[in-house]
């Protein structure tokens, strides 16, 4: 009996060492065969939404006016009010004639079989991202495409921070009110997030990309006033691109996430710009909606705290948002959250918007959520339980993949 414990003990200590060394070698080779960023500087019309109720009612006339494609992705998908109000209305255009193109992520979508038999009957092209396969495949099986992307018909555009959920219209008793924020885009800029989805979409579907010269998915694009630049990451270089930015800080920083997790070299160009003079402030939610994210947080917030970098805890709700605000100069929104998983697994969509009209209005949401949040103090930092510092320690061991 006891040697057959012991053999038990050895497998299962093989196949957690076997899964966290294919974890570890799948992330070093998608480090290696990443390609360099390619920003692209963009004049676009910008639209800010920073409330669920307005992204949706936006998005879902655009759907309505849609008349020659959409493509939708989404990290989740779910098959509530929305969501099947959603689903309901992509069938239809698909009727219609539209060539619908409906992307999920294979485990943040919770749409039926039935559903999905529905859409593909009607018309509708579906799949799920992003593809597993060997080798690494604990480590393919681990990344998420974290993407949120609509293109209507080339010339319109979404991106940002919400999916698909009644959670996201505040609908959820145990969220409550749901904090994020979206872009909207007209014209130049649809292209970059039409090449983001076709990319995904023809890597899963194994088929070569459409041509940007095809006219009728990127047609020819008026230039708007406000300038924004695009870029879209698969698990790299995003830690180096945060890092430029916060050397590039004189006056103020605000980090505002979901997940606050950024690893050692970020923890240290924070800590250098707050001893530059750059007053720093970070928002995190108060409540969390991972197992561990939160307490995974608590062992960077004492160097913080030391060095006059102050923590917002916001606890009116949940708090969604990916933003950051340099100097009320550029304004960071899209679908990274700070954390070591939006840095090296995930595929992402990011946007630097330059306007000063939409960084005035991200400035003044930010404020406002900091009004309304309790800072962490030293006292409640100091007086953390016995089992809540354990939970610390779990969240560290295991905070690249939470």
């Amino acid at each position: 009996m006891i040697w057959l414990l012991i053999v038990l003990l050895l497998v299962l200590f093989a196949v957690i060492f076997f899964i966290f060394l294919d974890l570890h070698l799948g992330k070093k080779a998608n480090l290696h065969k990443a390609l360099p960023l390619e920003k692209k500087d963009r004049e676009s019309q910008v639209t800010f939404f920073p409330t669920g109720d307005t992204f949706f009612n936006n998005l879902i006339q655009d759907l309505k006016a849609a008349n020659d494609h959409i493509h939708v992705l989404f990290y989740i998908f779910r098959q509530d009010f929305i969501g099947s109000k959603l689903l309901d209305l992509l069938e239809l255009k698909a009727k219609e004639g539209v060539t619908v193109r409906l992307m999920v992520d294979q485990f943040g979508c919770s749409i039926s079989l039935r559903n999905k038999h529905r859409l593909r009957k009607a018309g509708v092209h579906f799949t799920t991202t992003p593809p597993l396969g060997f080798p690494y495949f604990f480590f393919k099986l681990n990344q998420r495409n974290h993407r949120k992307i609509v293109v209507c018909d080339g010339r319109v555009g979404y991106i940002g921070g919400y999916n698909i959920g009644d959670e996201y219209l505040g609908r959820n008793p145990h969220f409550g009110r749901w904090r994020d924020f979206h872009l909207r885009l007209v014209g130049d800029g649809v292209q970059d997030l039409q090449s983001s989805f076709l990319q995904d979409w023809h890597q899963k579907k194994k088929q070569v990309p459409i041509s940007t010269k095809n006219q009728r998915y990127f047609p020819a694009l008026q230039k708007g006033t406000q300038s924004i630049t695009l870029f879209r990451t698969n698990g790299a270089f995003l830690e180096d691109e945060y890092y430029q930015k916060m050397e590039q800080a004189n006056k103020s920083l605000i980090i505002a996430t979901a997940y606050f997790i950024p690893g050692e070299k970020l923890i240290k160009a924070i800590i250098k710009a707050a001893k530059r003079g750059v007053d720093i402030k970070i928002i995190v939610p108060k409540k969390s909606d991972h197992l561990f994210v939160r307490e995974a947080a608590f062992p960077y917030y004492q160097r913080l705290l030391i060095n006059g970098v102050r923590i917002y805890q916001y606890y009116r709700g949940f708090f969604h948002t990916k933003a950051l605000l340099i100097d009320d100069k550029v304004a960071y929104i899209g679908t990274a959250n700070f954390d070591q998983r939006s840095m090296f697994i995930n595929f992402e969509q990011h946007v630097f918007v330059h306007d000063q009209t939409i960084i005035t209005e991200v400035k003044n949401i930010l404020e406002h959520d900091i009004s309304i949040s309790s800072p962490l103090t030293w006292k409640e930092y100091k007086e953390r339980s016995f089992f809540f510092k354990l939970k610390e320690k779990v969240g560290q061991l295991i905070s690249g993949y939470l």
